[in-house]
């Protein structure tokens, strides 16, 4: 068994399984909840070229060549990258996958010179707020409101960037 990470493109044929098993991860979870359009129009709503260098990253964890996790990040603001599209295959679930394809996804951030992450997530994914979490994250909403009433959970973590970002 041999895990590879790859940068790549929204458009790379093995971003399919991730894509397909992300729509249906939000439609199981959410189904209309956030619009009509559902989880397509998320997954559609930036270009492929948004998480392209040199102000984003399309990464694709793979085991022995098949798609078993990903992630990727645009630019939010110049100091800032902003996270997507997280993702590991729900049977491979709980073995630090997602921590993996964070780190990963953290360190392309800080060679792009990027300062600060920012991601959100959905109020029906504690896993994904766990996670974020105990990879040192801070919640930037009140964990006591109502969350279904947020709706979106909002979290950012400062980066040291690498001296060779700094003079890029």
């Amino acid at each position: 068994m041999r895990d590879l990470i790859v940068s790549t493109t929204p458009a790379d044929p093995r971003a399919r399984p991730l894509v397909a098993a992300l729509l249906e991860e939000y439609d199981s979870r959410y189904g209309t909840f956030f619009d009509v359009a559902g989880a397509a129009a998320e997954m559609n709503r930036y270009p492929p070229e948004a998480f392209a260098p040199p102000q984003g990253q399309f990464l694709l964890l793979l085991r022995d060549g098949e798609t078993i996790g990903g992630g990727a990040f645009k630019r939010y603001d110049d100091s800032t990258a902003e996270f997507k599209r997280i993702w590991t295959r729900q049977d491979l679930r709980r073995q630090g996958l997602a921590s993996r394809v964070l780190a990963a996804l953290e360190q392309a951030a800080r060679e792009q010179g990027y300062g600060r992450i920012y991601l959100t997530t959905g109020f029906r994914q504690p896993e994904a707020v766990g996670l974020y979490l105990r990879r040192g994250y801070t919640a930037l909403y009140d964990p006591a409101a109502d969350l279904q009433a947020l709706r979106t959970l909002p979290f950012e973590k400062r980066l040291t960037v690498t001296a060779e970002a700094a003079l890029a």
